[in-house]
């Protein structure tokens, strides 16, 4: 019975796939069809259940020939240099589907006593003429698109130029513009802070707040200095606004709180109700453990200080001068220290407050301080706004 149901499904799923690869051949997706036979022909080609992928394959390898050599005819009749890629990816497509099938040659056709007809051309000049001709193209275009100072369309120049170096290695001076058009289609931005709150920030703050690794941020056509360096005409700006910097006074809070807890404190007789001693099947005292309540006062102490930076980060575009976006930016550091005395028997407390019994007043931190830890955070957030939210996408 389980064979049986194994040669059902066997069957059904065959009869799938050469409807599948049926309905390709007939909305016109060739390839696909092409792709699906070849697959099914791979193991046991000249088996009987796979004489309806051999017809399939014949016909649409027929029908995608026809349809590519036609294209190419019309697009070289049209003369339009656009054109070009498509002639040669053509005959590339030409080529490689003739190389997917040729390993599964021949391929019998059982009923008709004879083998699956695939003409076969010798595509190397075409694809060689129409690639030169392509590579010229893309080359020449390309130098004269590097000639503007759009910076889009010297990308678009850098795009031909991978293209073109991808498909014809070496080919002039190729790699040269692509290094020239990297450098004239980089857009390069300046990070730099203004101050508007009511505060004097010092000099070696405001630098180590701009202090980031640009590393994770640059991408291929965007490249960020937190300091203007010679040389560079910066496209753009992302400022960072301080707009207030508020900081708590130190505070001292005490709390004091009784803790109490029972303990073991050895053993004793059990007695009864009456008050006398119970003993065991052998007449001895049976023993219990006897405890006692310990407790402790406790006085915790809290220092506290906060500082609060709230700023804005703009997005300007230096050509037109224009505001582009705004982004709230903010960030809040908390310095806390709790420590605590005690009078009383310690074992009554957690053991896991023990840890502040250790502890002792510590300074606080001044104001720069509260500051400058204030900004590591805020440098982290600054590179999220900015890896988030590119000047041109």
């Amino acid at each position: 019975m389980k064979k049986i149901t194994t040669l059902f499904l066997i069957l059904v799923l065959a009869s799938c796939g050469v409807k599948q690869t049926t309905n390709m051949l007939t909305s016109g997706d060739y390839d696909g069809a092409i792709d699906n036979a070849v697959g099914s022909l791979r193991s046991n080609k000249d088996k009987k259940g796979k004489q309806d992928y051999v017809y399939l394959l014949e016909e649409a390898f027929a029908k995608a020939k026809e349809r590519d050599l036609r294209d190419i005819q019309f697009l070289a009749k049209d003369a339009n240099p656009r054109n070009l890629e498509r002639i040669y990816t053509t005959y590339v497509q030409l080529n490689n589907r003739q190389e997917k099938i040729r390993p599964l040659l021949p391929l019998r056709l059982m009923k008709e006593n004879r083998n699956a007809i695939f003409p076969f051309d010798d595509y190397s000049d075409q694809i060689v003429s129409s690639k030169n001709a392509l590579s010229k193209y893309l080359y020449d275009n390309a130098k004269a698109l590097l000639l503007t100072k759009d910076k889009m369309t010297v990308r678009r120049a850098y795009d031909d130029l991978a293209y073109l170096d991808q498909i014809n290695p070496n080919f002039k001076d190729v790699r040269k513009l692509m290094d020239d058009a990297l450098s004239k289609g980089t857009d390069y931005v300046n990070v730099y802070m203004k101050n508007e709150t009511n505060m004097v920030i010092p000099t070696r703050l405001q630098n180590d707040l701009l202090d980031f690794s640009t590393n994770g941020m640059n991408d291929k056509w965007t490249v960020y200095h937190s300091s203007k360096q010679k040389g560079i005409d910066y496209d753009f700006g992302v400022v960072v606004n301080f707009r207030q910097i508020t900081i708590s006074p130190e505070q001292v809070k005490e709390k004091q709180f009784i803790k109490e807890k029972q303990i073991k404190d050895g053993v004793k007789n059990l007695t009864d109700s009456r008050g006398n001693v119970v003993k065991d099947s052998l007449g001895n005292p049976i023993k219990v453990d006897k405890f006692k309540t310990i407790k402790i006062d406790i006085y915790e102490f809290t220092q506290f200080k906060a500082a609060q930076v709230t700023a804005k980060v703009d997005y300007v575009d230096y050509k037109t001068s224009q505001l582009l976006q705004t982004f709230p930016l903010s960030s809040e550091f908390v310095f806390e220290n709790i420590y605590s005395n005690y009078r009383g028997d310690r074992r009554a407390a957690d053991e896991s407050y023990y840890t502040y019994f250790n502890q002792k007043a510590v300074p606080f931190p001044s104001n720069e301080q509260m500051i400058y830890d204030t900004g590591e955070d805020l440098k982290v957030k600054l590179k999220d706004i900015i890896s988030r939210n590119r000047i041109r996408r």
